[in-house]
Order: structure tokens, then sequence, then C-alpha cells
């Protein structure tokens, strides 16, 4: 059993974690690995907006994950039935970053499908993204775990690999709970998240990386991403837990490396800063990038207190209740997002690309 105090290291740091890596990897998103090269120089740093870090949908999932999880975190369908309340009023506060697939699935539940039916048939990584917070939660239950991931996941995404890479990243989270554990010990245990062959070839591939020592660039290059990982699940998910796996006690060393593969990097960066996150906690998070992250209205105040009530409900038989916050300044916060979004994109219309 893991101690309540180390606990909520685990999660401040998997929360922590997913809000840095995403906004670190945001302003890169969709470039090759020589595009973003070209267009900055020297090390990792936020740029989003004066030097300043915002997060985008990968940090808003698991956030939302985590206030369902405050509201019903012993029935998987009424779990379900909860998050989709609120992916419906996430959607309604115009964000700036939505995976085409959720999108569909949310719309489809405004229009009155029911939860068990508002998926589309897709192998986004947006289950991926935010499946780690579940893992965690639910570190001593590998059944409840399966169950909630999967209620997650099928909410959105009916592929089989999506939930696939989903429970992949949730097992990772749960593993990083242990610190006696080692990584070719999950390595091992990956196969059994999906039965699909390609998942199984990735799973042998990941170890064979493993075994010879290869850098996360050289994976992600093995697997045919020489210009970026995609969006599809089963290229996201693989790289991203190589490179926790590699630099499990490393929190600048996995990003960086992550990050330099290009290609989604946002989701990729929320994806490993959870993992490593939650395997040494916010303490070991350099500084500069949590100072950097220019979030409101929910704040890394908000993300603290999340993290000690989702600790408490641990203990407690009852729902505590999600934690508040100013919610209704969540639409200006998303209209000042967006416009920094298109200022990027009109960038890209310019060298060095």
């Amino acid at each position: 059993m893991i101690s309540p105090s180390d606990l909520e290291a685990r999660f401040a740091g998997l929360l922590l974690g997913t809000a840095v890596g995403d906004a670190l990897g945001l302003p890169s998103e969709g470039l090759t690995p020589s595009q973003i090269r070209r267009r900055w120089k020297g090390e990792w740093r936020h740029r989003f907006l004066f030097g300043c870090g915002m997060c985008s949908d990968d940090t808003e999932h698991t956030l939302l994950i985590a206030q369902t999880l405050l509201s019903n975190y012993q029935d998987a369908p009424a779990f379900q039935r909860c998050f989709a309340w609120k992916l419906r009023w996430w959607l309604m506060g115009l964000p700036a970053g939505v995976g085409f697939a959720t999108a569909r699935a949310i719309v489809k539940l405004w229009l009155g499908f029911s939860p068990t039916k508002s998926g589309v048939r897709s192998a986004g990584n947006g289950p991926a993204m935010r499946s780690a917070i579940l893992g965690l939660f639910f570190a001593d239950d590998a059944q409840r775990r399966r169950e909630f991931v999967s209620a997650a996941t099928l909410l959105t995404h009916t592929d089989p690999k999506a939930e696939t890479a989903a429970l992949a990243v949730a097992e990772a989270a749960a593993w990083a709970a242990s610190s006696n554990r080692s990584a070719a010990d999950f390595l091992a245990r990956l196969p059994s998240c999906g039965t699909e062959e390609e998942w199984q070839r990735l799973c042998r591939h990941l170890s064979e990386a493993h075994t010879q020592n290869k850098t996360v660039t050289e994976f992600a290059r093995s697997l045919g991403l020489k210009r970026g990982v995609t969006g599809y699940a089963f290229h996201t998910v693989p790289v991203a837990l190589y490179a926790w796996v590699r630099h499990r006690n490393d929190f600048r060393a996995a990003l960086v490396n992550v990050l330099d593969c290009g290609g989604d990097t946002d989701t990729m960066g929320a994806i490993v800063g959870a993992l490593v996150g939650a395997s040494i906690g916010p303490d070991d998070i350099p500084q500069e990038w949590t100072k950097g992250l220019l979030e409101w209205p929910r704040s890394l105040s908000v993300l603290r207190k999340l993290s000690a009530r989702l600790v408490e409900q641990t203990t407690r038989d009852e729902p505590l209740g999600p934690v508040r916050y100013f919610w209704p300044g969540l639409i200006p916060r998303n209209m000042i997002f967006l416009a920094v979004v298109l200022l990027h994109g009109f960038r890209r219309l310019l060298p060095p690309y």
C-alpha cells in the first residue's frame, strides 16, 4: 500500500507533469523534428505566449477525469454518465483544441445519444491522453482500472486499439506508483493490455529496444516515424511509454527526448509528463517549467487541491465532490488561447517552414 503522503505527491506529480508536458509540446505540435530545430534554437522552454505556456485538451481531459472520479468512483457506468456531461459542457466552453473523433462523439451526446452509443470508430490517442489518472487512482485494483478505462474510452472512441493504448498508459501509471518495480517487468506485462497482433509486435519491439539501449529518437524512427509521431494511438503510446521507461526518474530528459521526435508533441508530452511525474513527484519537475505555466482559472493551486482531494477520496466511501474554481473564467481564457493558437498557425506560413 502507498502511504497517503506518497500518494499525494504522485497525484501532484502526475497532474503537474501532464500540464507541463502538454504546454511545452503545444507550440511544436505537428512539426517535424527538422522543422522544430530550424524554428527554435537551444533548450526546450515555454514558447506559447511571451515565454509562458498554456495547456490544451490533454490536460483539460485529465482534469475532467479527476473531477469525475470525485463524483463517481465506485460504479463505472455512473462514472461514464458523469464524464459524458462534463464533456458536453467542456465543448460548450469553446476549447480551441479538440480531436475530430472526440468532437463528433460529444455532438452525438448533445443530440441525445446515450454514453454507451456516443463513441465513434477511431484509434486516435484521445483516451490515452487522459487515462494515466485512472491508473494511479486504481493502482491497487487491476479490475477497476480496466472497467473505468473502458468506460472513459468507449464514450468517445470505439476502436479496440484506442482502448488498448489507453489501458497501457493506465497500467504504466499504476506501475509508476511502486518504486521497487523494474522497467523490464513492466514491459513483460505490457502485452496483456491488448490482443491485437500489431500491439503484440509493438510490445516485442519495445522490449528489444530497451534491451539494445536505443534512444527515444531511434525507437521512433524504427517505427517509421522519422517525420514525427502521429496521433494514431499505436504510434503515440509506444513512443511515450518508451520515453518513460528509458528516463523514468529524469523528467527533463524524458520530456526533451520525446519532444525531439516531433509530431503530436503536446499529447506525447502530456502522457510522458504524467508518467514521470507520477514516478518522481512534483519536486523534481524543473521549476522553470512549472513557473512558466500561465493557466487560470485552473491554476497550480487548483491542481494541488485536486491532488489532496483525490488522496482523501481513496479513503472515503462517499464521493467528496469536485474541486471548485471560477469556471466562468474558462470562456475568456479559451478566447485568448484560441487567438494565440491562430497566431502560431499564421507564423508557420513564414520561413523557416
